[in-house]
């Protein structure tokens, strides 16, 4: 008999990346690819540690906000021994940016999104991965984010940075999706997805679907 995956996503933080939508969006995701999945707006529950060692997938939805040490430490020992760790735009790659734990773990930081709201495009460098197999380079008009990011990751997708708003990077080859380990963990994060209407792209609500479901033990 399969065993039911179990997936924790914790949400909160800065209101403007609309938290509870975008969890209840991918809570149904999930749900739809067999998985049972839990809620939390309390980070205490990463310093239950038997607890949280036990879910499959561990999705942190938190835009900055503050995480204290016996957190950060219960929940890098979960990914270590085996949970998953995913997720997107700022809910992962803009949460407890204070927590170097937290960072090492992401393989990456927002650090600034050039022009606001832009368009352009993301383009596929590993077409062969479970997250992007089959799907084409496509178009955003949302949140172009710059981030530092770690050497170690894998690069899935790449988008050319526009410059608008900060000429002086225009041309940089950001890497915005990608795949790494940590411990005996496996993360996935997707810099795309800055409001609900992004997941409307089909490709980017396929990359990140699957890029969740692709992190679980």
């Amino acid at each position: 008999m399969t065993k039911t995956k179990t997936a924790l996503i914790l949400y909160g933080g800065w209101e403007g990346h609309q938290p509870t939508e975008t969890t209840g969006f991918f809570k149904r995701e999930l749900e739809d690819r067999g998985f049972s999945v839990s809620l939390t707006e309390d980070l205490a529950a990463l310093e239950e540690e038997e607890s949280l060692q036990g879910y499959d997938l561990i999705i942190p939805n938190w835009t900055m906000g503050k995480i204290s040490n016996p957190q950060a430490k219960g929940f890098e020992r979960a990914i270590e021994a085996g949970s998953g760790l995913a997720g997107w735009h700022g809910g992962m790659g803009d949460a407890f940016r204070g927590c170097t734990r937290f960072l090492f773990m992401t393989g990456g930081q927002f650090v600034a999104h050039p022009g606001n709201v832009v368009k352009y495009s993301v383009n596929i460098v590993d077409h062969d991965h479970p997250v992007t197999q089959g799907l084409g380079d496509f178009e955003m008009e949302s949140e172009q984010y710059y981030l530092h990011t770690d050497p170690d990751n894998h690069g899935l997708a790449t988008s050319i940075v526009t410059g608008i708003g900060a000429p002086w990077v225009r041309g940089v080859v950001m890497t915005v999706v990608w795949t790494r380990k940590h411990g005996e963990g496996k993360v996935f994060y997707c810099a795309l997805g800055h409001r609900l209407e992004d997941f409307e792209v089909p490709e980017c609500r396929a990359i990140i679907s699957r890029g969740l479901a692709w992190a679980a033990r």
